[in-house]
């Protein structure tokens, strides 16, 4: 973060109000309140699109797909999707372990048992693994990209999807 914090060309974009960022980072250049789905940016807006723990909350995988397809269209050069790793012993968003191995349905159906209700909601929380990311690509045609796998402890507890453009 310390790059970040005197980078005068770093832009963020988020669907909730995120003004405290210019108080730790008082050299962002905008921040911007809108949707990674769907967004008025121009083509090619910025050498790099970042996003960091996002598409799980986007809902869907048709939400997903049209996430990664508009980061890639705002994005020049290269595209980072970090992601928590489904298949990863504990989920950071809950802390219950194993459960979201399960099919996501029961998954589900726990959470809401265990009164986690926004979790519960796919609009909410749509955990991704590996594959999921891999088929995401597959079925944007998108040939030029690469998983970057992050080990906490003994295994992959978060997945980054480098895109190259």
């Amino acid at each position: 973060m310390a790059k970040i914090k005197d980078n005068k060309n770093v832009t963020c974009l988020s669907n909730l109000n995120c003004k405290i960022l210019h108080k730790k980072y008082p050299n962002i250049k905008k921040i911007l309140i809108g949707d990674g789905r769907y967004n008025n940016l121009p083509n090619n807006s910025f050498d790099i699109v970042h996003s960091n723990a996002t598409i799980e909350h986007v809902g869907s995988y048709k939400n997903q797909l049209l996430f990664v397809k508009e980061c890639i269209r705002i994005s020049k050069k290269f595209v980072f999707i970090q992601t928590p790793n489904r298949f990863y012993p504990i989920d950071f968003h809950t802390i219950l372990p194993f459960i979201h191995w399960l099919p996501k349905n029961i998954h589900r159906k726990i959470l809401h048992i265990f009164g986690l209700n926004f979790y519960s909601l796919e609009k909410n929380l749509n955990l991704l693994s590996e594959s999921d990311l891999k088929n995401l690509c597959n079925e944007l045609n998108i040939k030029n990209y690469k998983i970057i796998k992050y080990r906490l402890f003994f295994a992959v507890s978060n997945l980054i999807l480098f895109i190259k453009k």
